[in-house]
C-alpha cells in the first residue's frame, strides 16, 4: 500500500500580508489547506483578525510602511513560531485614490501609494530576506500588477510607477538572494474582482467598458483571487526552485 504524501507545505511557515481580504486572504487559505503554518498581516486590524480567526492563522495588525514595526513583528513571529520559510507580500492598493490629471497630484497623494505598494515590500524583504539567506533557503513572492508592466487602468500615476518599481525590486533581490537559496518572484494579476475597490472600478466601466475589457482577455472571463493564489502556491513550491527574478502575468492571456 502506498503511503499518502503529507501536505505540500506541512513543514513550512508562511507570512502573508494584505490578508484582510481578497487576494491575500485567498493566498493564506491556500497555504493552510496545504498544511502550512501561516501568519497574516494587514493594516486593517479588524479585517486581518477576521481572516486569522476564520482560517486558523495567527494575525497581526500593523502599517507595513513602518520599518520599525515590520522588523518588530518579524522578530516576534520567528521567536514564537520559528523560521519564516515563505514571504508573500500582497499588501498594496490605491488607498482610496482615483485617476486624476498630473497637475492635481500633491506630495501626499504621490508618496502614500509608494508607501503602500513599494516601501512595504522593501521593509519586509529587508527583515526576512537576510534570515532566509543565512539559512540557505526561502521563497519571497510579491503581488505586483499588470500595472507594473504597462499603463494602469486605474489612471493613478503613482500606482503604476510603484508597481513598476516592485517588478524592478523583484529582479534586484533575486540577483542578491538567489545565489544563497532564496528565490524572489512576482505575480502580476490581471483584472480580479477581489475587494470593494476593484468592484467599484469594474462598475465604473459600465456595460460597454466591461464588455471591451472581457473581449481583450483570451479566456473571456475575469480572474478570481483563487487564480492568483494558485500561481503563488506554485512559485512557493519545490517545483519552482529554479525560477527566480520573474514576474508571472496571471491575467487570462491579456498580456
Amino acid at each position: 500500500m502506498v503511503e499518502p504524501k503529507p501536505p505540500e507545505f506541512s513543514d513550512r511557515l508562511a507570512l502573508v500580508t494584505g490578508a484582510a481580504q481578497g487576494i491575500g486572504r485567498a493566498i493564506a487559505r491556500g497555504f493552510i489547506d496545504r498544511g502550512a503554518k501561516v501568519h497574516v498581516l494587514d493594516i486593517d486590524e479588524a479585517g486581518v483578525a477576521e481572516t486569522g480567526r476564520s482560517l486558523g492563522a495567527a494575525f497581526h495588525g500593523l502599517d507595513l510602511s513602518d520599518r520599525a514595526a515590520v522588523s518588530r513583528v518579524v522578530d516576534e513571529i520567528e521567536q514564537s513560531s520559528g523560521a519564516i520559510d515563505i514571504l508573500v507580500n500582497a499588501a498594496g492598493g490605491v488607498r482610496g485614490q482615483v485617476g486624476r490629471p498630473i497637475q492635481e497630484i500633491d506630495e501626499t497623494d504621490w508618496r502614500v501609494i509608494f508607501q503602500a505598494n513599494l516601501d512595504s515590500a522593501f521593509w519586509l524583504a529587508q527583515a526576512v530576506g537576510p534570515r532566509m539567506t543565512a539559512r540557505g533557503s526561502g521563497r519571497i513572492i510579491f503581488i505586483a500588477s499588470g500595472a507594473g508592466l504597462r499603463p494602469s487602468k486605474t489612471g493613478i500615476q503613482a500606482y503604476t510607477a510603484a508597481k513598476h518599481g516592485l517588478v524592478g525590486l523583484t529582479k534586484q533581490l533575486s540577483w542578491e538572494f538567489a545565489p544563497r537559496g532564496v528565490t524572489v518572484n512576482s505575480v502580476a494579476p490581471g483584472f480580479v474582482l477581489s475587494n470593494p475597490t476593484t468592484v467599484k472600478q469594474w462598475e465604473s466601466y459600465g456595460p460597454e467598458g466591461q464588455a471591451r475589457l472581457i473581449e481583450g482577455i483570451h479566456t473571456k472571463r475575469l480572474g478570481t483571487a483563487e487564480d492568483i493564489a494558485a500561481a503563488v502556491l506554485f512559485l512557493a513550491s519545490d517545483a519552482a526552485s529554479w525560477i527566480s527574478g520573474q514576474t508571472l502575468s496571471v491575467d487570462g492571456g491579456r498580456s
